[in-house]
């Protein structure tokens, strides 16, 4: 009896956690309370004793039931309020295309509109087409919620759950405001402003538009670390979006590139985002911007975006300077989010063998449900004679790029998020390096030579992340410095309880999102978020982040850069990554 009733006390410990992880419904806690107690009550009067076979069954029962609960009161999906469902309306804006009203936060100093089409929905015939005007309305659209997120794959939200406790550390427990999926839907381009509440009418804001990462193959434009609220309380306003993700975002396909009459094709994403930038460049001012002072910045593939709109014609004139955070295409051969026309032609073909259909009109009646798992295949900018006609590479070595100013860099381990999972030793080392630089391995194993299995970890680490985001900021630092454009580069390496140096572990920093009451960070790490926050909005709104942070230099010798720490300072890449950017320089026989 001892031992029955210690097995259900674990067993209902466990269930409830796996419920908390998972997110289920409140109502799953009531009903796992009731099938507990019913199922103690009948083990407790002995209404099954010297009932073996019915004992199992009772088991059996049990088991289905609490699957069933499960099930029952698994999370919905649902779109995201603003403002924790602010019902503080701001004033009623006129833009281009209807009304449009939003909400202010509970201090009352940033107001946020949420949810404002900038297109049509791209589905139906519109899937795989350039973005266009979305429809006019009538009355006032309410803009409290966000819109749903583009489609993109999905795990079970316990993945989501683990994925905060292992890699970020700050999973709450027993929250129940969070009892539901985020809504994802093609139906996603739509954008988010953030505006201070108290303004000088006289006066247009400096204006931050921001694309978010995620691969091109995830991501919303709303989660909290780049949350555009406590930038807007320092005197800008923050734009952000939704574009077209993985297939639907890049597929190419000759086909498509044949209905366009742009001839056009692979590249629907950076043409959601020139879209969304032509929206701010037409409504801005109505929200108290100044259209003629916009920054595009970006993290990861967002950054990415942004390299290669640095690049578009069609993006001139809509942005003057850039923040990049962890990715750019600029390098000769990137590393990542970047394949050829000519690849990105034979993998749609590949894709449209796969689902045995012979055109785009059969391809565009499949459920978005069977397309999404493709984001893997389809991610990635391409040279589609529109949106780009050369290379990012080729446009810097030409002079031919958008920005005035650029502000960029990289984080400490960048790679850790990747390879988190994966030990090196020195025999591994030696083989993911002969692996990757074939020829050159030779040259790079006489400038890293791991002494243990412990060094061997670590340095394949810096390899990774200096090869996929380190090296790219190097490139584009030096082709900037040739076409005489400013270019300021950061270091971040600031540990905390949460993601520290890892990749994106500083945009909590640079946005001044760090949670106030968050046991994670420390003092160090507020004092640095202020000042980096500051650091950002210099840049904004005049170009320049030694505006007040006087000692950050601009990056002449590509190997200067501000180091985000405890203490901020400038110092030099280290000679053994210069080795190694010289090996890569060679492999890619490129000319910075």
């Amino acid at each position: 009896m001892i031992a029955r009733r210690i097995i259900i006390a674990l067993l209902l410990i466990l269930y409830i956690v796996l419920l908390d992880l998972s997110s289920n419904t409140v109502l799953s806690l009531f009903l796992t309370g009731a099938v507990f107690t019913g199922f103690i009550i009948l083990w407790e009067t002995g209404v099954l004793k010297g009932k073996p076979l019915f004992g199992v069954l009772a088991w059996i029962l049990f088991f289905v039931i609490l699957a069933g609960i499960y099930f029952l009161t698994y999370p919905p999906m649902k779109r995201v309020k603003s403002f924790e469902g602010s019902k503080i309306k701001t004033d009623v804006i006129t833009i281009n295309d209807g009304k449009v009203s939003g909400v202010v936060n509970k201090d009352r100093t940033v107001e946020l509109f949420a949810g404002i089409p900038y297109a049509k929905a791209p589905v139906g015939e519109l899937r795989w087409k350039e973005p266009e005007d979305p429809d006019k309305w009538e009355g006032v659209l309410e803009c409290d919620t966000f819109a749903p997120m583009a489609m993109q794959p999905r795990n079970v939200s316990i993945y989501y759950s683990l994925a905060q406790i292992i890699g970020y550390h700050d999973y709450r427990w027993f929250d129940f405001t969070d009892n539901y999926m985020p809504a994802v839907s093609e139906d996603a381009l739509y954008i988010n402003v953030w505006r201070p509440a108290e303004r000088n009418t006289e006066e247009n804001l400096p204006v931050l538009v921001y694309i978010h990462g995620g691969s091109l193959q995830t991501g919303q434009p709303w989660y909290e670390d780049y949350s555009g609220e406590n930038l807007a309380k320092e005197g800008i306003i923050v734009v952000n979006m939704g574009y077209r993700l993985g297939i639907y975002g890049f597929l190419a396909l000759d086909e498509l590139a044949g209905e366009s009459e742009n001839a056009t094709t692979g590249n629907y994403g950076l043409l959601d985002q020139i879209k969304a930038l032509e929206w701010v460049r037409d409504n801005i001012e109505s929200f108290g911007g100044d259209p003629g002072n916009v920054t595009l910045a970006g993290e990861s593939a967002g950054a990415a975006c942004v390299s290669a709109l640095s690049a578009s014609k069609l993006a001139k004139g809509l942005f003057k300077r850039t923040i990049l955070e962890s990715s750019t295409v600029a390098p000769k051969e990137p590393p990542h989010s970047f394949r050829s026309f000519e690849e990105a032609l034979e993998s749609g073909r590949e894709l449209l063998n796969r689902y045995g259909v012979n055109n785009v009109s059969e391809l565009r009646k499949l459920p978005a449900s069977k397309l999404t798992k493709e984001a893997y295949t389809q991610h990635h900018i391409t040279i589609d004679g529109y949106v780009l006609d050369k290379t990012p590479y080729e446009s810097y070595k030409l002079g031919e790029t958008n920005e005035e100013a650029i502000l960029h860099g990289f984080n400490k381990e960048e790679s850790a998020a990747f390879i988190m999972f994966t030990k090196t030793d020195k025999e591994s080392f030696v083989k993911n390096v002969k692996d990757y630089f074939g020829d050159y391995s030779d040259e790079v194993l006489s400038v890293y030579l791991p002494g243990s299995d412990e060094e061997a970890d670590t340095m394949w680490a810096e390899i990774y992340g200096a090869v996929f985001f380190d090296y790219p900021h190097y490139c584009l630092n030096r082709l900037a410095v040739k076409g005489g454009i400013p270019v300021y580069e950061y270091y971040f390496s600031k540990t905390n309880g949460r993601l520290g140096p890892w990749h994106s572990g500083e945009e909590v920093y640079f946005y001044g999102n760090i949670p106030e009451r968050s046991g994670l960070y420390d003092e160090t790490d507020r004092a640095l978020m202020r000042k980096m926050s500051q650091t950002f909005l210099d840049f904004v709104k005049y170009g320049d982040p030694s505006y007040t942070l006087k000692e950050w230099n601009i990056n002449e010798d590509s190997i200067s850069y501000m180091n985000f720490d405890t203490e901020t300072k400038m110092v030099k890449e280290t000679e053994r990554k210069i080795n190694l950017f010289g090996i890569l320089d060679k492999m890619q026989e490129g000319e910075y």
